[in-house]
């Protein structure tokens, strides 16, 4: 691997690149902000919140309140909506100049877009969709990230010894986002991204957000797995009668039985429900890593050395046919 534009002993800091749709910051931004807090501490080094885009001074006002050493704010009308050729040049000018020790993105389509493009045009490595992340305590300088791999049947401990920025993704819903709490002396730096001469490969025609289903803020969620067998409108109806959102697992998506959008795991979302009511899922590590802070796990799997129970609180040994029909119709009489 070529050398990275810089090296360790030049980087300092932790950068969290704030994704927003110009009105309000992602919620993975938020949770990243605590995350880089605690490393950035363990470090001993300032954490960065990097926005950019145009007249979004609003937001970086609000960043401010999240525990930050720092905002630094790139403006320019061209950054208004993410296209990756100048989200890219503007990030890669302002990683050169200020040279941070770590950068953390959502694993959002704009993150992993703009992750992969930035970690090539920097000659470093990016560790993606991480599930933990830790300084080594023996050099603090150092970022330890945890995947899983293999189908979900490793855990692997990955670091970036030479290259800098040290780069990872992350999905929604992994870290709890940071309160509000401004830090003393915390301040807003601006700068203006040099974008003449980039290409603009693409053009903002028209931007619409549809409703979308985002099961990483419920606090319910009823999940089914292969042993479903594609019967999601069973659990649509208990769901509908508790108030609970569908999650599924992947091998329910990868049958085409319910949109991506719904998947459960460390290829789909991690989640912290209150409760999480598991249908006819088998378990493994990949798909437990979506529900290990769910408060309540209540599994229902026909097949008693099913690994899920290894993960449940509460286990049923049935057929979930048998199972779901009665507890729905008690549902229904008590309202």
């Amino acid at each position: 691997m070529a050398d990275s534009l810089y090296g360790a002993e030049q980087a300092r800091g932790v950068w969290v690149w704030l994704e927003h749709d110009g009105q309000a910051l992602a919620g993975v931004s938020l949770e990243l902000l605590a995350k880089g807090r605690e490393l950035a501490d363990k470090a001993g080094e300032p954490l960065t919140g990097f926005i950019l885009g145009h007249e979004a001074g609003s937001l970086a006002e609000e960043a401010l309140s999240r525990g930050v050493d720092e905002i630094l704010l790139g403006d320019n009308p061209l950054l208004k909506n993410y296209t990756t050729d100048l989200y890219c040049a503007a990030a890669a000018e302002a990683v050169l100049k200020h040279k941070p020790n770590l950068l953390l993105l959502g694993a959002t389509p704009d993150g992993r877009d703009l992750a992969g493009r930035l970690a090539v045009r920097l000659r470093t490595g990016l560790t993606a969709d991480c599930t933990n992340m830790e300084m080594k305590p023996e050099d603090p300088s150092l970022l330890l990230s945890e995947v899983t791999g293999f189908g979900g049947g490793i855990a692997a401990i990955i670091a970036c010894l030479r290259h800098r920025p040290q780069m990872a993704t992350v999905r929604p819903g992994v870290f709890l986002a940071a309160l509000s709490a401004k830090k003393s002396g915390a301040e807003l730096r601006r700068f203006s991204p040099s974008l003449e001469g980039v290409p603009r490969r693409v053009e903002i025609v028209k931007r619409s957000i549809g409703a979308e289903v985002d099961i990483t803020k419920s606090k319910f969620l009823v999940i089914g797995g292969r042993g479903i067998r594609g019967d999601f409108g069973l659990l649509r109806e208990l769901a509908g009668l508790v108030g609970a959102e569908i999650g599924a697992s992947r091998v329910a998506v990868d049958e085409g039985w319910i949109g991506k959008e719904h998947m459960v795991g460390q290829t789909g979302f991690v989640t912290r429900p209150k409760v999480a009511l598991i249908c006819g899922v088998s378990g493994a590590l990949q798909f437990t890593v979506g529900v290990a802070s769910a408060e309540t796990v209540v599994a229902i799997n026909l097949d008693r050395s099913a690994p899920i129970f290894e993960s449940a609180d509460y286990c049923v040994a049935q057929d979930l046919f048998k199972v779901l029909p009665p507890l729905i119709k008690e549902l229904r009489n008590s309202k």
